[in-house]
């Protein structure tokens, strides 16, 4: 099994080039199915719960580089600080209070009342309210068809290129092809990383 994780990685790795950070989206890996990516060289982890970041860093410490990928609530940023040397997933001024570490700002752009994330008019903001965000992060309407990420992903870079931000985190299995070509520097990847 890391065999074939690892190639899979591997293929990914070379596909987008090492410019782009390959963050392993582990929402349903357990705890035990972790050393399957410890074996087979994934380095950048991203979690989406504050209590499976806390089991999984407790078994497997430094093998991975933690990221934060979920929702971000306040009350779970302490847990966050501990662990992750990034988050993903900045939405509001009271987790931004309580935040210690370098974030990316997560924005709306599809409207989608079940999504997180600030719209376009509130990004200003958040981005006043926290002084260490690196960029920006979204997550497109689910879809069949990767090439209807792409207005949302080039959306998303224009956002940040006005505001002098770097860091990208766009792209799923579903769109991370298309997410690279609109200048993506982060991609959250699982079932293509694990299932093939």
């Amino acid at each position: 099994m890391p065999d074939e994780v690892r190639a899979r990685y591997e293929r990914i790795r070379a596909e987008v080039g090492d410019a782009v950070t390959i963050v392993a989206a582990t929402k349903y890996v357990s705890v035990e199915e972790m050393a399957v990516l410890a074996g087979a060289g994934i380095e950048v982890v991203g979690e989406n719960r504050a209590q499976d970041l806390e089991a999984k860093h407790a078994v497997y410490g430094d093998t991975f580089r933690w990221h934060f990928i979920g929702h971000l609530q306040s009350r779970k940023a302490k847990t966050v600080n501990r662990i992750c040397e990034l988050v993903h997933s900045l939405s509001s001024e009271s987790a931004a209070k309580r935040l210690e570490i370098p974030a990316l700002a997560e924005v709306n752009l599809s409207g989608e009342e079940t999504k997180s994330g600030v719209g376009e008019a509130e990004l200003d903001a958040l981005l006043a309210a926290y002084s260490d965000v690196r960029g920006l992060m979204t997550m497109p309407p689910e879809t069949g068809d990767s090439a209807a990420s792409r207005p949302y992903f080039r959306r998303l870079r224009e956002l940040a290129t006005e505001r002098g931000l770097r860091e990208l985190s766009m792209g799923t299995s579903q769109d991370y092809r298309v997410a690279v070509e609109e200048g993506a520097t982060l991609i959250r990847i699982g079932s293509v990383l694990y299932r093939g």
